[in-house]
């Protein structure tokens, strides 16, 4: 650097700017085997509230639309994505690169579970670690032609949010919450940290948002009053999905049979994101 740099990029010329952009730009490519066109993180300020249930059932909705899809499992210490799939077989190797899993629909996995011997053996790594093998599992597997990937995403906003929002080419994010206000809180965080990352926020899920009855079919608020809308008018969010509290949904995700579930209450959102292809 000039000692007469005055930290205005374009007083240097086009070479200061262009050195600045290689050092700030932390992109990974995929494997040159992969063409991914959409990227869409699946996030949640708290953990428990549904998120990778949430991630599972929009693949699963837009494969039976006719596109393409994936799912990157960047929760490496809580991976639960290969079980509501009922995945048992291990990623394989090719090429000193690895092969996702295929679900029985047809959508690749990619999980630490599918590496691991155990699948209830504990990764107990520092942060940089686990930060290094979502990156892995980026630029080291054949994904092939992938029109949509969806990233299930661990809580919060730590290593590996920061890490996949600067290494990977993220379209955008789906919220997922639950009703208390608490949580509430804490999805702001999330979305705060979408908008300092340059991300938008396609749309907000609202999970266990009420429990219908089955003999009257009254709705009930058992979290409380929802302020999710509050939340979604305040950032310029506009799709926001309410998904109820539904015995069959954990029954399917317990027993591997996530995929043949569809939830209307989801259509929304996967007509957003319809729509935004067509748009492109």
């Amino acid at each position: 650097m000039s000692k007469e740099c005055t930290h205005e990029c374009s007083s240097c010329g086009s070479d200061c700017s262009e050195r600045t952009k290689e050092q700030t730009d932390f992109r990974e490519k995929p494997h040159e085997l992969s063409n991914i066109k959409n990227v869409i993180a699946v996030v949640s300020g708290k953990g428990g509230v549904g998120k990778s249930m949430v991630t599972s059932l929009m693949a699963a909705h837009m494969k039976r639309e006719g596109y393409r899809t994936a799912i990157l499992d960047a929760d490496v210490t809580g991976p639960s994505i290969p079980r509501m799939f009922g995945l048992k077989e291990k990623a394989a190797a090719r090429d000193e690169a690895m092969l996702p899993v295929k679900t029985a629909g047809g959508i690749p996995v990619m999980s630490v579970n599918l590496i691991l011997e155990n699948d209830t053996d504990p990764v107990i790594w520092r942060g940089p670690l686990i930060a290094g093998m979502v990156k892995q599992l980026w630029t080291d597997v054949i994904w092939e032609d992938i029109d949509y990937m969806f990233i299930d995403m661990p809580p919060g906003t730590g290593d590996v949010p920061l890490t996949v929002f600067q290494s990977l080419p993220v379209n955008g994010i789906i919220v997922v919450t639950s009703p208390q206000e608490l949580v509430g809180m804490i999805v702001e965080k999330a979305v705060k940290m979408a908008e300092m990352m340059d991300i938008p926020v396609l749309g907000i899920v609202e999970n266990m948002s009420y429990f219908k009855c089955p003999d009257c079919g009254s709705r009930h608020s058992i979290f409380g009053e929802s302020r999710t809308e509050e939340t979604g008018k305040r950032f310029g969010i506009k799709t926001i999905s309410r998904m109820p509290i539904d015995s069959k949904m954990a029954s399917a995700a317990d027993n591997g049979k996530i995929e043949v579930l569809h939830i209307d209450e989801l259509d929304e959102m996967i007509e957003m994101l319809i729509e935004k292809d067509k748009n492109q």
